[in-house]
């Protein structure tokens, strides 16, 4: 049994925070880049948080443990298409370190999950 609330989980906040950064970010983008790269990063982005919520509401640590590798490897996905998104220059260099920083805290947090 759990002793804390999924909302009172930091990585859980840190995925949703992100993800909600990941599709403002994508709203102001052009239709074309939208539509091809935007769907990508903001489903892989939402699936972060998903995952990790999906696993806690399942009832054995190993069912848990699995969700947080999905999670992980939609941290992994989300990586990539940043790196698209910095080379055809949807985002800046800036922007990129700024988002691996939020990746380092999300694998930290979820090896402690």
């Amino acid at each position: 049994m759990s002793y804390f609330n999924l909302d009172d989980l930091e990585v859980y906040k840190l995925a949703e925070s992100f993800s909600d950064e990941i599709w403002f970010l994508v709203s102001e983008w052009d239709y074309f880049a939208k539509d091809t790269v935007g769907k990508q990063i903001v489903r892989s982005a939402d699936s972060i948080g998903a995952n990790i919520a999906e696993g806690y509401g399942r009832f054995h640590y190993k069912e848990n443990r699995n969700f947080c590798y999905f999670s992980r490897g939609s941290i992994i996905e989300t990586k990539g298409w940043l790196r698209k998104s910095k080379i055809r220059r949807l985002i800046t260099v800036e922007q990129f370190d700024a988002y691996l920083k939020n990746f380092k805290l999300f694998i930290s947090n979820l090896m402690l999950t």
